[in-house]
């Protein structure tokens, strides 16, 4: 039987953190235990009846079943431009600066195999969503990481990007509301970002996937496109996936800059056909809805939050409130070697998954990430047993 050997980009690329955490899982289930999994932001609520209402009408449609357009349905892309509007004040032709995506997750993947060729540099945030990070590698760039620390709110401090790798740097990729620490973008670093952006002529390239997970309606995420000159040289990433309970669905679309947007679009063109078009017709139902649905998730995940920082302190550890996003980022307790033997102890010694800092970058060592997308007797359970286990250690 011959062998074949796995191109460079796939056989240098790390294992996807989450695909590491579900062999773990496997293994502790083989062996009887009931895991408890803080890991993966899979919405434990289902999607609204509505929607899937919605949906089902969809689909009895004869003219759903065909090919969806490349650059999405027109009533979706309206939709989308609807929300940005009403949500943020912000202004997009639904014709040339917004784009359906299979969700945020693919748009992410894809985008920088518009614009990065080989040798190109990238500017990617550490700790952040490793998706960015891999596409320009998979793109055959380069990627130079902004460190974000906790003294610095989770931002990247634009200052100390060095000249070189500013003016050389052909995007930069953030997300904010963040995953993994919860921080949120002001209006005073997107507009720093956005000027900055124009002189050194990057793409701001930012994921807004959590903007409707927030707790303090005075604090609500911003969108970039809030920020005068944005669209002159931003897209931004949206997602139905945590605003409507909808990850399985795959929807989400990217606004901005229209030769961004095309640029996108050709991609797509040649390595998708595009989402369901019953599921677009119920995603638009959804943005247009009266978003009651979104404020009762947001009370169920401000109680978690309540419960989940009275947990981590049971257990020795330390965090912040998150701002929004249903993560908190927490420092690992005292007593260990690093966060990945924290999270081993967690699956191996209490059956409780939580997700290893370092796995979303080198300046992530130390912290882990636990997701508020269990029930609250489940996750009481849950720090209850970390807590028995290392009392017991």
């Amino acid at each position: 039987m011959p062998e074949f050997e796995l191109a460079r980009r796939i056989k240098d690329l790390p294992p996807y953190l989450f695909a590491g955490i579900d062999r773990k899982i496997a293994e502790a289930k083989k062996r009887g235990v009931d895991i408890i999994s803080l890991g993966i932001g899979d919405p434990d609520q289902p999607t609204p009846k509505f929607i899937i209402k919605a949906l089902a009408e969809a689909a009895k449609d004869p003219s759903t079943h065909q090919y969806p357009s490349y650059q999405g349905s027109m009533d979706f892309r309206e939709a989308a431009g609807e929300f940005m509007a009403r949500r943020f004040g912000a202004a997009l032709d639904p014709a040339t600066e917004i784009i359906t995506l299979i969700g945020s997750k693919e748009g992410i993947a894809h985008f920088p195999l518009a614009f990065i060729n080989p040798g190109d540099l990238a500017i990617c945030c550490s700790p952040g969503y490793p998706v960015g990070k891999t596409a320009v590698g998979f793109a055959g760039g380069e990627v130079y990481e902004a460190k974000l620390t906790k003294s610095g709110k989770w931002l990247p401090d634009l200052r100390k990007i060095p000249d070189d790798v500013a003016h050389r740097a052909k995007l930069i990729y953030l997300c904010y509301p963040s995953n993994p620490t919860g921080a949120t973008a002001t209006s005073e670093f997107f507009s720093e970002l956005v000027s900055w952006a124009h002189k050194t002529r990057t793409i701001i390239m930012t994921d807004c996937a959590y903007s409707e997970i927030y707790y303090d309606e005075a604090e609500k995420p911003l969108s970039i496109f809030e920020t005068p000159g944005a669209k002159d040289v931003a897209i931004e990433f949206h997602s139905l996936s945590k605003t409507f309970n909808m990850t399985g669905w795959r929807i989400g679309w990217a606004a901005g800059n229209d030769q961004l947007i095309a640029g996108l679009g050709k991609v797509k063109t040649n390595v998708d056909s595009g989402a369901f078009n019953a599921i677009q017709r119920a995603g638009a139902i959804a943005l247009r809805s009266d978003f009651k649905s979104v404020e009762k998730m947001r009370r169920i995940y401000k109680r978690r939050r309540s419960l989940a920082m009275q947990g981590i302190k049971q257990i020795g550890a330390k965090a912040a409130k998150p701002k929004a996003g249903f993560f908190v980022w927490a420092e690992i307790p005292e007593g260990f070697d690093s966060d990945a033997a924290f999270a081993d102890f967690c699956i191996e010694k209490a059956g409780v998954v939580v997700t290893p800092g370092s796995g979303f970058g080198e300046a992530g060592t130390g912290y882990f990430r636990i997701a508020l997308t269990v029930d609250l007797d489940r996750m009481e359970t849950a720090f209850s047993r970390i807590e028995k286990a290392l009392a017991s250690r």
